[in-house]
């Protein structure tokens, strides 16, 4: 009865924009994935010649399965390219590449909000784990101090994003001025890979706006449920 309210317009909202950012952003790394880098070289050798060039050599680049799984693993020092990346020699490949060696630049750099945002995972899991249910049960046995103790535990999940919004932003940035720097792209070709990491960070915006929507929906049912006992 509580979660099928008037507020359940906000999941819809939250809903609406995960999938139109996402769209935008396939549809934009679609597009320039079709575009071959004037290097002739692979997002796998892209990667290794930045990060040489940054001065990085205990970075190890892999491959791992799927379509833009691609990460940087700071504590196992590993750069993973997906399926989609590792043997593309397209700009938005290498782009994607260059954006997680931003990472590892930043990583290299000892870049406090990197470090930060690792060493607050396991609190991140644990709130995260716990807060739906907390919220439940909460509102359920009318008991309003569990309930606020689980829209705080849902606060830090939302924390936790926009922690890693600005780290995406600079991991980008350093992708543009390391491709740049090492002559590895153009700026004709820098258009096509700022248009992919634009992209690309609205999916981390869009993530946390729906995060803060779908918070704001679990205070306005505690108000509602509140007022009602």
């Amino acid at each position: 009865m509580y979660f099928y309210d008037s507020t359940y317009s906000l999941v819809i909202i939250a809903a609406v924009l995960t999938m139109a950012v996402q769209a935008y952003m396939t549809s934009t790394f679609n597009k320039y994935q079709r575009v071959e880098s004037k290097s002739g070289i692979n997002a796998y050798q892209a990667a290794s010649m930045i990060l040489t060039g940054s001065g990085i050599n205990n970075v190890q680049v892999g491959h791992v399965a799927g379509n833009l799984t691609d990460h940087y693993a700071p504590t196992k020092k590993e750069l993973n390219l997906s399926d989609a990346t590792y043997n593309s020699r397209s700009i938005a490949s290498i782009g994607v590449a260059a954006h997680e060696c931003g990472h590892a630049i930043q990583d290299h750099k000892r870049m406090f909000l990197l470090n930060f945002q690792m060493s607050i995972i396991p609190i991140v899991n644990f709130a995260s784990r716990l807060s739906i249910p907390v919220i439940i049960i909460g509102i359920i046995l009318g008991m309003m101090n569990l309930t606020q103790l689980g829209i705080i535990l849902f606060g830090v999940t939302l924390f936790y994003q926009l922690v890693t919004l600005p780290i995406e932003f600079n991991a980008s940035h350093n992708a543009i001025t390391v491709l740049r720097e090492q002559g590895i792209m153009d700026e004709s070709e820098l258009y096509g890979v700022k248009k992919v990491l634009t992209a690309a960070a609205l999916t981390y915006v869009a993530g946390a706006a729906s995060t803060m929507l779908q918070m704001l929906r679990f205070i306005m049912i505690a108000n509602n449920s509140r007022r009602r006992n």
